[in-house]
């Protein structure tokens, strides 16, 4: 999107060579591990703006690697002058602790503010493209969740917060400190969600409430170190239990692509290609 609007953007990636080459025609491409402030503080140098997503990955540290992240962030931003920040963060960072993961992005809000520069917060809704992460559950028909089955959540398509991101850097002239929800075309349960699925895919999808152990069991299971399962539970735990968002849906956070259509575009291909490497395994009878 920024490179359509004219802009020659810097990108740091730990693994540049997982970047399509056609991107370095138009793109600036510096190795960095978003964990090391030296690497990211060099590979920052000259920038006016920057849009910072935190890494997430399995690992025995989940919040530990969220703060390495943090301190070379503000420590790139305060060597460097950079003026502006738009950081990508969570519905549920406002509650600051108890919130898993979402915790790790609290602290960098958090770590920013108290920098004298101009940031936006981005607070983003749970991701359409999770559902990938399950793909296997929503082939067999039968997903899984902690949460109540009727609570509206905000889903959102990734495609729209990179628009959102876009568009912030774009626009030179807010100040301060704020921070803007991302928050889809609409509040969506993970009941309405079997539905819409349903009829995406073309056989039932139907969602079952499990209660919070059997889930920490399930992703023990998955290989999850215990500390990465307990963050990734509570990021649902903390957003189910006695939470209120600080920002309301309105125009300005209201994004446009549903889940019907990314279903088309992302989910239904996933589902495909992975049934062809099914089929493409080798059989072996006993």
């Amino acid at each position: 999107m920024l490179i359509r609007a004219g802009v020659r953007p810097r990108l740091l990636a730990r693994s540049p060579q997982k970047i399509s080459q056609v991107v370095f025609d138009h793109a600036d491409v510096m190795k960095a591990d978003s964990t090391d402030p030296e690497q990211v503080i060099a590979a920052t140098r000259g920038l006016d703006a920057i849009y910072w997503v935190n890494p997430s990955v399995v690992s025995e540290d989940p919040l530990g690697d969220y703060a390495r992240a943090t301190h070379a962030l503000t420590s790139a931003v305060e060597s460097n002058g950079i003026r502006r920040v738009v950081f990508q963060s969570s519905i549920g960072a406002e509650k600051r602790h108890g919130v898993g993961e979402i915790d790790g992005l609290a602290a960098t809000e958090t770590a920013l503010d108290a920098l004298e520069v101009n940031v936006t917060h981005l607070r983003c809704g749970y991701f359409f493209t999770n559902l990938l992460l399950d793909i296997d559950a929503v082939r067999q028909g039968h997903l899984r969740t902690v949460l109540p089955l009727d609570l509206p959540l905000a889903w959102v398509a990734p495609r729209d917060i990179a628009e959102v991101a876009a568009l912030t850097l774009l626009n030179p002239s807010w100040r301060g400190r704020r921070a803007q929800a991302v928050h889809g075309p609409k509040d969506l349960s993970w009941r309405e969600v079997a539905k819409i699925l349903s009829a995406q895919v073309n056989h039932v999808v139907d969602v079952e409430q499990i209660n919070d152990m059997t889930m920490r069991e399930n992703y023990r299971a998955a290989g999850m170190p215990a500390k990465m399962a307990d963050a990734v539970l509570a990021m649902s735990t903390g957003l189910r239990d006695d939470f209120q968002p600080e920002q309301q849906r309105s125009l300005v956070t209201t994004t446009p692509t549903t889940l019907a259509s990314w279903a088309q575009d992302e989910l239904i291909p996933a589902l495909a290609a992975a049934a062809d490497l099914r089929s493409s395994r080798p059989q072996f009878k006993s």
